[in-house]
């Protein structure tokens, strides 16, 4: 990340500029593939080349961690709404900017990338490999947890949380197109609305999802600095209460009219059964919805580093992870086996348990055990090219 930010008094320091970082560098490049853990340096320290070393922004990780404790609690939340309309609200709420914000995050610290070597290097190793030893992983829990044994192993159509990796590879990739083209923002958002009216794009690849979550991702490569310390501003922070308030009030008024499978954005307007134009006007709808939201959670994320900073770098960790005990309470039938879980009281342990347990698995313990996973380094599959020798060996004259 960038430069952590520390508020001294009453004057709070604008939110530092994005940086580039190499690969394996302290600073992640995205908000759920974490990267190598590295203890603060102090603000006297100097990188190998004699240039101030780069430190991780606490206001980010605090934001990852906080987003990511959202979706567990979400995906816990799921088999109550069938009972509960309160939950139902709550998860109808929670979904319109949980995975927007993390998409926005991603965006925004995908500003640098290119197609230079050590930067598609990263990509491969922290995003495109990661794929792939999870569709397989899921699909054999599938086959054992679900007792489904046909379950097919395919890197095509993405299971689950997956969809997400796969999604952030195509989007990356895109970057320097949508650094050349007028209105990116408008001309994103006009492809999601072409996608939700488009029944015969499929599964492949999860194209509905890349397609309609894309706008989000333009939008944050085009984010500045300020922008975020916009949302920092006394007023926001008051006025995202009411505005939290009224949207919980309007999502548990939708419920029992409307189904969330709109928040997925996995399915064409044809697919729900709905004329195409309800498809463009939910679209956009839900786009304005979701940017208000994601900027009210923005605005109440601290910018200090919190107890649970540390576990900002370890999100792509909670975010795969918690998908076996997802959807495992469901193969083994925990919430119907266990009725209480559907009062009031189980709702809230629930939410507790998910809480906690997407927290271990963003520990550094936990990093270290999967890390052959999820950041492996692969130098074995790589040619290194002239430039980076040039780096390495500048580096080492510097030391």
């Amino acid at each position: 990340m960038t430069n952590s930010v520390q508020p001294h008094g009453r004057h709070r320091a604008p939110l530092p500029p994005v940086q580039e970082t190499a690969p394996h560098s302290p600073a992640p490049a995205s908000p759920l593939p974490s990267s190598r853990p590295a203890a603060p340096a102090p603000r006297s320290a100097t990188g190998s080349a004699g240039r101030p070393a780069k430190q991780r922004d606490a206001f980010f990780d605090n934001a990852k961690y906080l987003a990511i404790v959202l979706v567990a609690m979400a995906h816990a939340w799921e088999p109550l709404t069938d009972h509960s309309r309160t939950a139902e609200a709550l998860y109808m709420t929670v979904y319109t900017f949980h995975m927007p914000a993390f998409i926005l995050i991603s965006g925004y610290f995908s500003r640098g990338f290119d197609m230079r070597p050590d930067r598609l290097k990263r990509l491969v190793t922290g995003v495109a490999v990661p794929y792939v030893v999870f569709e397989v992983a899921y699909t054999f829990f599938k086959r054992w947890a679900d007792d489904d044994p046909t379950q097919p192993i395919s890197l095509l159509d993405p299971w689950y949380l997956t969809w997400f990796l796969i999604a952030l590879f195509v989007w990356r990739l895109t970057v320097p197109l949508w650094k050349v083209v007028r209105w990116p923002v408008p001309l994103s958002l006009g492809v999601a609305l072409l996608a939700v009216i488009s029944p015969d794009i499929g599964d492949d690849l999860d194209l509905q999802r890349v397609l309609q979550f894309m706008p989000f991702f333009v939008l944050g490569l085009f984010l500045k600095p300020e922008h975020f310390q916009l949302v920092r501003r006394r007023e926001v922070r008051i006025l995202s209460v009411p505005v939290f308030a009224c949207a919980v009030a309007l999502a548990y008024w939708a419920a029992p009219r409307m189904t969330s499978v709109w928040f997925y954005r996995r399915d064409s307007a044809q697919e729900l059964g709905v004329p195409w134009w309800v498809g463009v006007v939910m679209t956009l709808a839900l786009f304005g919805c979701s940017v208000v939201l994601t900027a009210c959670f923005f605005a109440w994320v601290p910018r200090r580093r919190m107890w649970f900073t540390v576990l900002g770098a370890g999100t792509l960790y909670g975010y795969l992870l918690h998908g076996f005990l997802a959807k495992g309470s469901r193969f083994w039938g925990w919430f119907e086996d266990y009725p209480w879980l559907h009062r009031p009281v189980g709702e809230v342990f629930v939410s507790v348990v998910a809480a906690a347990v997407v927290t271990a698995l963003c520990t550094p313990v936990v990093r270290r055990v999967f890390r052959f996973a999820m950041e492996p380094r692969m130098e074995w599959a790589f040619r290194r090219d002239a430039t980076e020798v040039a780096r390495e060996r500048a580096g080492a004259g510097a030391r």
